[in-house]
């Protein structure tokens, strides 16, 4: 498929609020170096308005001033989401702390990029410090091990790396979870939306795009294409996570 016929696809599809938009650069991977306004230019080129963003200065490098970066960020048209160093569980939770108090609404994770497992202490105590703070979370990992450490706490969870080999894991787990959500990045096979909105409600999709490090048109085009009714595409496309992140007054 041409990009031409990707778009007559897509169709006049926009996305009010991507969940998963990264600024700054992995030092171990050929990539762009997601500065702010190339992220921006991209999120518009595809017809996103709007996008959660975490600095990965913050994930791979300094939290602190990588946090403070992202939330000086002067761009009505990004979200700032702080992150935390889950190795470091007890400055994680000042910074959890910190964040609340700088008007966040939500704190990403990054188990992978960091090398911690999911029943590591540190994740479980992020957890249920983010969730007290009242702060939703947005957290890489594989789903199928990753979902314990924020069961039983009523967080607010969204699970950005959900694969559609694993969707039966998350649905599994959300059907006990009313706060559990994943993002649409990696749901591409030709059911896994309308999957998920049959059996948890499509109020737990998110669209995930990881712009600039992946490709926001394959989401999109799932999305577009998908079974869902317009008021499901919507939510998915932004609504769902506008109410989860206490957006939905100002949309």
């Amino acid at each position: 498929m041409t990009a031409f016929d990707a778009e007559g696809l897509i169709g006049d599809l926009t996305v009010t609020l991507d969940v998963d938009v990264l600024v700054g650069a992995y030092p171990d991977r050929d990539g762009p170096p997601g500065a702010p306004a190339e992220v921006c230019e991209t999120l518009a080129r595809h017809r996103i308005t709007a996008g959660a963003v975490a600095g990965l200065r913050a994930a791979l490098f300094d939290v602190r001033s990588g946090n403070d970066e992202i939330l000086a960020l002067d761009r009505p048209e990004l979200l700032p989401v702080g992150a935390v160093d889950l190795r470091d569980p007890v400055g994680a939770g000042g910074e959890l702390e910190r964040l609340a108090g700088s008007g966040a609404r939500a704190v990403r994770l990054f188990p992978d990029e960091q090398g911690v497992e999911a029943d590591f202490p540190s994740v479980r105590h992020v957890a249920r410090r983010a969730t007290d703070l009242g702060l939703a979370i947005l957290t890489g990992g594989d789903v199928r091990r990753f979902w314990r450490p924020f069961a039983g706490l009523g967080a607010r969870v969204v699970f950005l790396d959900t694969h559609f080999y694993h969707l039966g894991d998350f649905l599994v787990t959300a059907a006990d979870e009313p706060g559990f959500h994943t993002s649409t990045r990696l749901l591409n096979s030709p059911d896994a939306l309308e999957t998920t909105a049959a059996h948890v409600g499509a109020e737990r999709l998110l669209y995930g795009s990881r712009t600039p490090h992946y490709e926001p048109v394959v989401p999109l085009l799932r999305l577009a294409t998908s079974g869902l009714t317009p008021d499901e595409v919507a939510g998915v496309a932004g609504g769902n996570a506008r109410r989860l992140l206490g957006l939905e007054a100002q949309s």
